[in-house]
């Protein structure tokens, strides 16, 4: 297949997401049909490596995942990361949930193999399926190695849509109350309110016309490559994925003025960025075959029910506790199901939804997108990984 070919089916299909979001008003998020339409292709005339024959290697693909990552953390202030810790909770309540149901309904119907092998990969991302899927292989059980890779490459269709709706309602309530004035951005003061913001302190004195997109580029890579270098560093007494790192330094560099807020968008590079990374994602659908569907639907699909059951349990329970309603307590939990960058594709697509107005939408960002992201990268990056260590050890 000619490069160019490949480029246009597989943006084209990332556009067919989006207009079925559209007209849906996210009901039907956008990753969700191109997800459907992926497997469609793979299943049938598409190449196994379209989208490295597009232009997108995973080399370009986790370029551009620093960059989105740490382009993230300037969407939070230091004060919001530190009003956040509910967030933390209702995440691992989550994960907490996952584990109690599975182990005690999910043994009964599929064995105790089988939910060691799923629970990593459904509260993660590709690293913890890759660990228990090896895991699984060199324990001689084939089946559930090819579980542990289908469990993480359909979890979505479970998250997205369920995302979706808990996150309307979500919006919905917190823009009564912002057009009653109950609420103003997150993060932001009364005495603030109305008063604009300095972002880039440290450069005040340049002048604007130096201030390019490559001079914008170069600070968000510098300070991605400052999060690489940190966790290379931190490796032999403690392992931090650098990608948790960018979303930390990403939020010093946005409060200390070193960055701007939303620095991608102001180097007119965040739409090929998301196009790359959305790519990336959509990839490891390649080896999602039917026979392998067909032979692991029954338990697929066990585990994610009776796992999303046990975190909506959990999550309304904490969410009790924390003064946090259910909806957001339930779409935070929901991010282990998926992680970045589906949590803030989602959340976006919702807002947009919702209202024109960009100051509403600004106050829905500020309210909805720092505890999703949070919650993303606890349980997908740092938790599953951690469980995915342990559990493979009882196989």
């Amino acid at each position: 297949m000619p490069q160019m070919l490949a480029l246009v089916i597989v943006v084209a299909i990332l556009f067919i997401g989006d207009f079925v979001s559209i007209r849906t008003k996210a009901w039907i998020p956008s990753v969700f049909i191109a997800a459907i339409l992926f497997i469609l292709g793979y299943w049938t005339f598409f190449p196994k490596e379209i989208i490295s024959i597009a232009g997108v290697p995973p080399v370009v693909a986790t370029m551009m995942i620093y960059l989105l990552i740490t382009n993230m953390g300037t969407l939070l202030s230091l004060r919001q990361l530190k009003e956040q810790w509910k967030s933390i909770l209702i995440s691992l309540a989550g994960i907490l949930g996952i584990i109690v149901a599975l182990f005690t309904i999910g043994t009964l119907l599929f064995g105790v193999k089988t939910v060691i092998v799923a629970i990593p990969p459904l509260v993660g991302g590709v690293v913890s399926a890759l660990i228990m899927s090896e895991g699984a292989a060199n324990a001689g059980l084939t089946t559930l190695s090819v579980f542990a890779i289908v469990i993480y490459v359909m979890q979505g269709f479970a998250g997205y849509p369920l995302t979706s709706i808990v996150l309307k309602k979500e919006g919905k309530e917190l823009l009564q109350k912002f057009r009653i004035g109950e609420i103003t951005i997150a993060g932001q003061t009364k005495d603030e309110v109305g008063k604009p913001k300095e972002e880039l302190k440290m450069f005040r004195k340049l002048p604007e016309k130096y201030n390019t997109d490559y001079f914008k580029l170069f600070r968000l890579a510098f300070v991605g490559f400052l999060a690489y270098g940190v966790s290379t560093l931190l490796n032999p007494i403690l392992e931090i994925s650098p990608f948790v790192l960018c979303l930390l330094f990403g939020i010093i560099a946005g409060s200390i003025g070193f960055l701007e807020r939303n620095v991608l968008q102001k180097a007119n590079s965040f739409g090929i960025c998301i196009l790359v990374l959305m790519l990336f994602v959509f990839d490891a659908l390649k080896n999602a075959t039917p026979s392998m569907i067909m032979q692991l639907f029954y338990p697929l699909v066990g585990t994610i029910v009776i796992g999303v059951i046990g975190m909506y349990i959990f999550s309304f329970i904490i969410g009790k506790i924390l003064k946090v309603s259910k909806n957001m307590a339930f779409a935070v939990s929901l991010t282990a199901l998926y992680g970045f960058p589906a949590d803030y594709i989602i959340t976006n697509e919702v807002i947009k939804s919702l209202t024109e107005d960009e100051k509403e939408r600004e106050v829905l960002t500020s309210h909805m997108l720092p505890p999703m992201l949070v919650g993303g990268f606890i349980s997908v990056t740092i938790v599953s990984v951690i469980l995915a260590g342990i559990f493979v050890g009882f196989l």
